[in-house]
């Protein structure tokens, strides 16, 4: 992406530069931020809280969590759609709204008020291109993205406003809230695949969206297995539904490891939520003749997986990927976290200060224990 208005990213950065530099010259009070600088890279520091512009809010953030997407662009130093530093960092969010510039919100529901307890998605689609015009606003030519969890407050753009600001009930809590957003993803991915009750179902990877697929098929009435690498993962697997896991080690013949360890009985469904070349073939392998495969898990750019064509075409396979969430499924994944489908409790095990962050990302770059960690914000 160039560094132009073609990206958010950087723009939102200068305009932070900005504000801090050039049209503060009494700067606003201070607010404590995660800035991403490039690989392993994020810095916690002192900024000055942007101005509003007309149709925006700003957050008072409750409830940060981390996310494997997050760990990528760690590891990584930069997501090509999501973000390009310097920027702010983090995605997963809810709070409490302590400022608002003239925002309205969709569908002629009240205007935001201070006060308000909200939630609210990582991007919003243009609604205009060819993609939102024919109901696929997931792969919106232009998604506008949002940053910036890891941080007291937050400032959300008019058209996320708009579009995927959520108000909560009362007795909503916030870390339940923050899981809206890979909750989303996951709605969508069921939704791809055509789960139906009463199929059997593999899921490939114990990470959170695995976990969240379990959940969710369980709620649909499948059968579902899981297989992953870390045991304590898998644990929680079958304690949320899973009728068998698999534990694979990490030279295993993976799809030979789950026929030998789950029987004859065929897979209506695989869903892979690894990200790996060779779990995205295992997923191929272990499913049913004309069963339906969920290629969830993004690769790293440039990967290569090899099919055995004979398979996909006389065995009638349907392979589906699912990328990202649309404003519909958002709106269902907080249906789902308020009708207590999903729970913070069940996903969320780690705790740590944002003062902590760096180092926490230092961490789980050499092993992620967590499933999710809760990262607190002390104002």
């Amino acid at each position: 992406m160039n560094a132009g208005a073609g990206n958010p990213w950087i723009f939102n950065f200068h305009r932070l530069l900005a504000g801090l530099w050039l049209n503060n010259p009494a700067p606003l009070n201070h607010m404590k931020a995660a800035v991403l600088y490039g690989k392993e890279d994020v810095r916690v520091e002192e900024i000055a809280p942007l101005p509003l512009k007309p149709g925006e809010v700003r957050v008072q953030i409750k409830a940060a969590l981390t996310c494997g997407t997050d760990l990528k662009v760690f590891k990584r130093g930069y997501h090509a759609k999501m973000i390009v530093p310097p920027a702010l960092f983090g995605h997963e969010l809810a709070g409490v709204i302590s400022e608002v510039r003239s925002a309205v919100s969709a569908g002629g529901s009240p205007p935001w008020r201070v006060g308000e307890r909200v939630v609210v998605a990582n991007s919003a689609p243009c609604g205009q291109c060819f993609y939102c015009r024919n109901g696929q606003e997931n792969l919106c030519d232009n998604l506008l993205f949002l940053n910036g969890a890891y941080a007291e407050s937050i400032v959300v753009p008019a058209r996320l406003v708009q579009k995927n600001l959520l108000r909560l009930k009362t007795k909503t809590d916030f870390r339940d809230a923050a899981l809206v957003e890979p909750l989303a993803c996951v709605v969508q991915g069921i939704e791809d695949t055509q789960l139906r009750p009463g199929q059997n179902v593999l899921v490939l990877g114990a990470g959170p969206i695995g976990l969240m697929f379990v959940v969710l098929a369980r709620n649909l009435g499948c059968q579902v297995t899981v297989a992953g690498r870390r045991q304590p993962r898998l644990k929680v697997a079958h304690r949320l539904g899973a009728r068998q896991v698999v534990k694979i080690g990490p030279e295993a013949a993976m799809a030979e490891t789950i026929r030998q360890a789950t029987g004859s009985s065929p897979f209506d469904a695989v869903i892979e939520a690894v990200g790996k070349p060779e779990v995205w073939e295992a997923a191929i392998q272990s499913v049913r003749k004309g069963g339906t495969v969920n290629l969830f898990g993004g690769c790293p750019s440039g990967s290569m997986v090899a099919l055995d064509t004979g398979r996909l075409h006389y065995s009638s396979l349907t392979l589906v990927a699912s990328f990202h969430h649309t404003p519909r499924t958002i709106r269902k994944a907080l249906e789902l976290i308020e009708s207590g489908v999903i729970r913070a409790a069940d996903f969320v095990d780690g705790h740590h200060l944002l003062s902590e962050l760096p180092e926490l990302f230092q961490s789980m770059a050499v092993e992620n224990h967590a499933v999710k960690t809760f990262v607190e914000v002390r104002q």
